[in-house]
């Protein structure tokens, strides 16, 4: 994580700020799997009201639990399908501006968001091929954010923070 971010987040917690935070993070079973990825901190966080949990895929009309996606690129452009091959793109663009929407209305400027998800991933996706090979990039939904100034992290670098 990187000076700005770090204090970005210290800033939010210290200041009470509203912070995004994806749904699964808080423990609810909402990703594809129907799983939580509980992270105490960020349950808590949502608990006292600051923490805002959304699932941009959800959001997007997906359901829960739902076939596994990743982005790929179709001639020069980031596309998600799931393993069925089917697009769903649009679903995960849906859930993106969605989400940028309950941001603005928030007040929200940062993000923290799961990582090496489709629609949340920050730094590092998955490559397409549906082999848990990782690649640098961004999800749909973190994309959005970051054009729209919002800072996003991954679980890893807030707990990095708050060690």
């Amino acid at each position: 994580m990187n000076e700005k971010d770090y204090n970005s987040l210290k800033d939010a917690i210290d200041k009470k700020k509203k912070i995004l935070v994806s749904g699964c993070l808080c423990g609810m079973k909402i990703d594809y799997e129907e799983k939580g990825h509980l992270v105490e901190a960020l349950r808590k966080l949502m608990l006292q009201g600051q923490a805002i949990a959304v699932c941009p895929e959800v959001l997007g009309g997906l359901p829960t639990p739902r076939d596994p996606a990743e982005i790929v690129v179709v001639k020069d452009e980031r596309k998600v399908y799931n393993n069925r091959d089917y697009d769903i793109t649009e679903s995960f663009v849906l859930g993106a501006e969605r989400t940028l929407e309950v941001a603005r209305k928030s007040g929200a400027k940062i993000a923290i968001l799961k990582s090496n998800s489709p629609s949340c991933g920050c730094g590092k996706i998955y490559d397409g091929s549906f082999t848990e090979k990782l690649v640098d990039g961004d999800g749909i939904t973190t994309e959005i954010l970051k054009k729209n100034g919002l800072r996003v992290i991954t679980e890893a670098d807030f707990l990095e923070c708050i060690k």
